[in-house]
């Protein structure tokens, strides 16, 4: 299984250990030095959980939490050399979903990310879906179109796997980006109209036909079950 992870934490050399060990059992991980780089790079990509460090310069852990509470439902699992009770539990009261003291060993590490997913996304944990000649595989987060291989950005992936969940019914426009699970996108008024278009041509669809993706006029989005 594949999953992307991002560390929002400080210290470079431990993003280079779990890059390398990581990497090795197949999770993607992407680094933010500090709590704004982290919000900024969960505004632009999808990520299946967060690794958040609670002692860092400018915007601690917990603020950041705080924020990333504000917009977005992705596991968050804290990092900290704290042994204050306190601080654990603010945290968990903010909303994180684990707490993981420093030293700890990467392959620790892995095995609550994982039993968090469980918990929290146990449906993302082994999803396939099927649909107009579209295959998608959610962990992995690969897209393929009558057999051949679609590089889609996180949205437009987030986007194509809220429609085939929902295949041959309608998803309003303005439900779409939270039944996506993308609540920490700022909605413009042709944002998702913007990234179907994006997401239309990259599947193949004839702009001048119907094709697997259909506009329902004045109410949203379907993804046709046959193209």
């Amino acid at each position: 299984m594949s999953i992307r992870i991002l560390l929002i934490d400080d210290d470079a050399r431990l993003f280079e250990l779990l890059d390398r060990y990581l990497g090795e059992q197949g999770v993607s991980l992407t680094h933010a030095s500090d709590g704004a780089r982290g919000l900024e790079r969960l505004g632009q990509d999808a990520f299946d959980a967060v690794l958040l460090d609670v002692m860092m310069p400018g915007l601690d852990g917990l603020e950041t939490l705080r924020r990333i509470r504000e917009r977005s439902a992705v596991p968050v699992l804290m990092l900290t050399a704290r042994g204050d009770e306190a601080d654990r539990v603010v945290g968990l009261e903010l909303g994180a979903d684990d707490y993981v003291p420093k030293p700890f060993s990467p392959r620790e590490l892995l095995a609550r990310v994982r039993a968090v997913l469980r918990r929290s996304r146990p449906e993302a944990m082994g999803e396939h879906l099927s649909a107009a000649g579209i295959v998608v595989d959610v962990p992995a987060r690969e897209v393929s179109v009558d057999g051949r291989r679609v590089e889609l950005t996180g949205i437009e992936l987030d986007l194509l796997v809220a429609l085939m969940r929902r295949a041959g019914r309608v998803v309003p426009r303005s439900a779409l980006l939270s039944e996506a699970g993308r609540d920490d996108v700022t909605v413009g008024e042709r944002t998702v109209d913007v990234h179907i278009s994006k997401l239309r041509k990259k599947l193949g669809d004839d702009p001048k036909s119907a094709g697997r993706i259909q506009t329902v006029r004045g109410v949203g989005y379907v993804l046709a079950r046959d193209p």
